[in-house]
């Protein structure tokens, strides 16, 4: 049995029919649990090594920083806004797009997050085994030891997820939780020990002040992928309308405060020229702070472990949500919306996990897997580019038109995030470089390819349905599909209202 997409008439894929118990049991994410995707989506392995390339760029990117965090908060409200207005926000950012421009904006934004998410698991898995090497003091370890490693990484939170959103929901906020705090300690016990001296120069990257603010701008984005969480899974949380924005925003917030903290704080703790060539800046923080200490390592090993982990488990839910919102309208291979009695898409769970365990043995085995997959990371921050324009395109679409329900005071805020969300978005895409930028086009043109044999399965609108007859009367079919039919008594065509 098919449902029929009343926006652009294509047969969807089928859907086992929940339960309301199963269905509240899918939406098993209320506010808590929602920010915590937040917050574990943003926080992974990345904040572990971001002081030490801040710090190349100089004290300024502790501005730039800040900024980056204003816009990402911009795009958490927006998120929220088009959350509330858009009919069926299943899928966020994807269906956004489609809501607004259609199919094909639609499936060119969820292929490009689609590719991101996935690739971006294989990236922080890779850095994830580093720490894992670190905390049982595994000097050497072959590629395939490492991608065992690996493996365990992915495929543990894809377990978690495959017994359901409410264990997945349980287990990321315990990650959060043990995350949160030992960098929370740092961002603020920390201040106590920081030197001024240790501060290096506003300007450090030895070029111009342009150039410093691109080497922080860069790991600064990539910092904040992830934003998005609570808006792509937004089936899966309780009164979808209200808590997306609020767990956006919350979440967001909270991520900013810890990374500047944390980053400042670790500039001060660590003298400028050993932070600069360091590999594990917490590591000669906690010296800082504790001189003489041994468990500083594995403590600090430890705690990637488990926020690598905890962000494996949240872009776990975040790969097969997408996937699965977009298969449901019919732009993705149907097995991607099969749904288990629990409401889990458990196909694309099995997919988004295959697909980085793939690229990570290429990554451990072969020289020209590693050149793929830095390839695939560097597109990260430029593919979640095109997703987060479409979206704020949509909204500023929606608000000047004649549609919009908002005017005065209310219109003028709102056409202000949307315009900065459309700058923010622009600005990631430029600061990435034109290289990877091309390169981007590159993953945008094997979508279109894909694009075009879904497309050509699809039923079109002008060959599935005969609207007129020979005689240019309108058809009772298409009559009654438009709900003006007037049918003569032998069943024939009815002739359309004369204007």
């Amino acid at each position: 049995m098919s449902t029929q997409d009343t926006r652009s008439g294509a047969a969807v894929s089928p859907r086992r029919q929940m339960s309301v118990r199963n269905d509240q049991k899918a939406r098993a994410l209320g506010l808590t649990s929602a920010t915590g995707l937040v917050i574990g989506s943003i926080v992974g392995t990345g904040v572990f090594t971001m002081p030490a390339v801040m710090a190349g760029a100089g004290t300024m990117s502790i501005v730039v920083l800040a900024v980056i965090a204003l816009g990402a908060t911009l795009l958490a409200v927006m998120f929220g806004q088009l959350t509330r207005r858009v009919p069926s926000s299943d899928g966020g950012l994807y269906a956004y797009a489609r809501h607004e421009f259609g199919d094909f904006a639609g499936y060119l934004t969820g292929w490009s997050y689609w590719i991101q998410t996935w690739a971006g698991n294989a990236a922080i898995v890779s850095s994830w085994v580093f720490y894992v090497d670190a905390l049982f003091n595994w000097g050497h370890p072959s590629g395939l030891q490492n991608w065992s490693v690996a493996l365990v990484g992915l495929w543990v939170p894809a377990i978690i997820n495959l017994f359901g959103v409410r264990q997945m929901a349980w287990f990321q906020n315990l990650t959060v939780v043990l995350k949160f705090l030992p960098l929370l300690f740092i961002g603020v016990a920390g201040w106590f020990f920081v030197r001024s001296a240790h501060f290096g120069p506003f300007n450090a990257s030895g070029g111009s002040l342009y150039s410093a603010i691109g080497i922080a701008a860069g790991v600064a984005l990539f910092s904040f992928i992830g934003v998005e969480a609570a808006a792509i899974t937004a089936k899966r949380v309780r009164d979808p309308e209200l808590n997306v924005g609020r767990a956006s925003v919350i979440g967001t917030v909270a991520s900013a405060l810890l990374y500047v903290l944390v980053t400042a704080a670790v500039m001060g703790l660590v003298a400028h020229q050993t932070l600069v060539t360091t590999g594990s800046p917490f590591v000669n923080a906690f010296h800082s702070m504790f001189p003489g200490t041994s468990w500083a390592p594995r403590f600090i090993a430890a705690v990637a472990v488990i926020s690598g982990i905890g962000a494996l488990n949240g872009w776990t839910l975040i790969v097969t949500e997408t996937s699965r919102a977009i298969a449901q309208d019919g732009l993705f291979p149907a097995p991607f919306a099969w749904r288990d009695a629990k409401g889990t898409a458990w196909f694309g769970i099995l997919v988004g996990t295959i697909l980085p365990s793939l690229l990570m043995l290429w990554r451990y085995e072969t020289s020209s897997g590693l050149t793929v997959f830095t390839y695939l990371v560097d597109l990260s921050v430029v593919t979640v580019a095109i997703p987060y324009f479409f979206s704020a395109i949509a909204q500023l679409t929606y608000l000047v038109s004649k549609r919009r329900r908002v005017q005065g005071w209310a219109l003028a805020r709102d056409l202000s995030i949307s315009g900065a969300s459309v700058l923010f978005s622009m600005w990631v895409t430029f600061a990435s470089g034109y290289q990877v930028v091309y390169q981007a086009l590159v993953v945008v043109a094997v979508g279109l390819v894909f694009y075009a044999l879904i497309a050509a399965r699809r039923p079109h609108h002008e060959d599935s349905v005969s609207t007129l007859d020979e005689y240019g009367h309108l058809t009772v079919d298409m009559a009654l599909r438009l709900g003006e039919a007037r049918t003569t008594p032998e069943g024939g065509p009815v002739a359309l209202p004369e204007r």
